[in-house]
């Protein structure tokens, strides 16, 4: 029996549908979705299974959201104009690149044709960076961070009161093993899409990430990123310590300060205190390596701050002497006096220094982990915008061409090709999905004038009226986020091409 003589004989088969909506190419039988989950056959056609997610625009800042489908007003159409923003999350994607856009829709803005090129772009090449608020260690520079046993990403160079980490990657996506590749998309997919992901980081801790939440270390829910290092938190409160102790020293993992010592110390005519700190001197007042890496005092793996301390010079102390110590959030502090052996002795701390740890709390801003996903947009997605995809690049890092995610702002890398960075807190909800190739799939819109994307060479006999759009599809109406650049304001077009 040949192929299409068991497709006669098997009415399911025949009705069978072969996706091309990815290099998967799934076959779907009737009532069932494809690898993916957004692709189905209905009744043998192909369809998207997510709706259409269009953006409503505010009327003025603060202004309520346009009101397009309540009673009375309501005129039937989906897009009315320049108060909605046609978006890629649930499109539908160009495989193979050479087929146009799926939503190419032109509105008319402030007396100017525009026109949005709406597709979702399935990246291969793609990860998210990661900054998560915390004095704590995480780990080492370089240190795999792993889920599921599977390595997924590293820790990166660490920034100012924030570890950053980078996941994903085409090494990670598809240079491994079946399973690394496979966690690695659904680690990608979950962060892109404000779920929490627990990442294990070798020789370092457990922490719990999710976008626009506070990071969970070791089990612990972080609260505070630090005021600043050591010596920053000297030169911030030194005025307020004078005359209420002799000696504060600022505990960090980075840069401990020492109040004596520190210029901002020195101009308020603090006189020596004899204090002799372990660790690598840097500029007065500021130790380097005080202690390791740790999750401990000023992230540091302390927990007696006065470990980091060596025997006090008795040409400059004297008993008495009393001395702060405090971690960089405020979250350690200990206060102390020298006894007539000139060793440190913890005392209760006097109410006008507790007033200035709680002041170093007060700065301290709210700890927060944030994902940026990262793009490569400059490949075969192009030529579902334009026969010439260089002319797309290029429109684009002229500004003559706006670039955005689901509606949301990207970051542009200068350089070649079209590398972008979005933050998916600013997205609508789960605008990402994932193809099992695997890759990760996410919604980008060019927008551009309609004279320019004429020049360019695109698909202007596929330019439709966003007006035109059938209102009984599937969609979904989101708000615009009231931080979110409206993604229909023209650009200032330069002459550039």
């Amino acid at each position: 029996m040949t192929s299409m003589e068991r497709k006669m004989a098997d009415p399911a088969a025949a009705a069978t549908v072969r996706c091309d909506a990815c290099p998967v190419m799934c076959n779907i039988r009737p009532g069932l979705a494809g690898a993916c989950d957004r692709y189905a056959n209905a009744d043998g056609q192909l369809v998207r299974v997510d709706p259409l997610v269009l953006l409503d625009a505010a009327k003025a800042q603060g202004a309520p959201v346009v009101a397009f489908q309540s009673e009375g007003e309501w005129d039937g159409r989906l897009v009315r104009g320049a108060e909605t923003f046609v978006t890629a999350i649930g499109a539908g994607t160009t495989y193979p690149d050479y087929k146009p856009a799926p939503f190419i829709v032109s509105t008319e803005v402030d007396g100017v044709d525009m026109v949005t090129v709406v597709t979702e772009g399935v990246f291969s090449y793609c990860g998210v960076k990661i900054k998560i608020d915390t004095d704590r260690h995480l780990g080492p520079e370089r240190a795999m961070v792993r889920v599921q046993g599977e390595p997924v990403g590293h820790v990166t160079t660490g920034e100012y009161g924030s570890q950053m980490l980078s996941l994903g990657g085409v090494g990670h996506l598809t240079g491994g093993s079946k399973k690394e590749g496979r966690v690695t998309c659904e680690t990608l997919l979950a962060l892109s899409n404000l779920q929490p992901v627990e990442l294990v980081i070798d020789d370092g801790a457990t922490v719990v990430v999710q976008a626009g939440a506070a990071p969970i270390v070791n089990g612990v829910p972080e609260t505070k990123m630090r005021v600043g290092c050591g010596s920053a938190t000297i030169g911030i409160f030194a005025p307020q310590w004078l005359g209420k102790v002799d000696e504060v020293v600022v505990v960090d993992d980075h840069i401990t300060g020492v109040l004596s010592e520190h210029q901002a110390g020195k101009l308020l005519d603090i006189p020596p205190t004899g204090i002799r700190m372990r660790g690598r001197r840097s500029t007065p007042g500021r130790y380097f390596q005080v202690a390791n890496p740790g999750t401990g005092w000023g992230g540091t793996d302390i927990s007696d701050p006065l470990s980091i301390l060596e025997p006090f010079d008795p040409k400059h102390a004297k008993p008495g002497l009393s001395m702060l110590m405090v971690s960089t959030t405020g979250e350690h502090f200990a206060y102390y006096e020298l006894d007539e052996a000139l060793r440190p002795v913890e005392r209760p701390m006097p109410a006008p220094l507790a007033d200035s740890v709680a002041r170093i709390s007060e700065n301290c801003e709210p700890a927060l982990c944030s994902v940026l996903f990262i793009g490569g947009a400059g490949g075969s997605l192009r030529a579902g915008v334009t026969d010439n995809p260089v002319r797309l690049t290029q429109s684009v890092s002229h500004g003559v061409t706006r670039l955005t995610c689901g509606g949301a702002p990207v970051y542009l890398w200068p350089g070649g090709g079209i590398t972008f960075m979005v933050d998916v807190t600013k997205l609508p909800e789960n605008a990402f999905g994932y193809v099992p190739t695997p890759a990760l799939v996410a919604p980008i819109e060019f927008t551009m004038p309609l004279t320019r994307y004429a020049a360019m060479g695109g698909y202007v006999d596929h330019v439709r009226p966003a007006s035109s759009l059938d209102p009984s599809a599937p969609h979904r109406r989101v708000a615009q986020p009231p931080d979110n650049p409206w993604p229909l304001t023209p650009l200032a077009v330069p002459d550039a091409p």
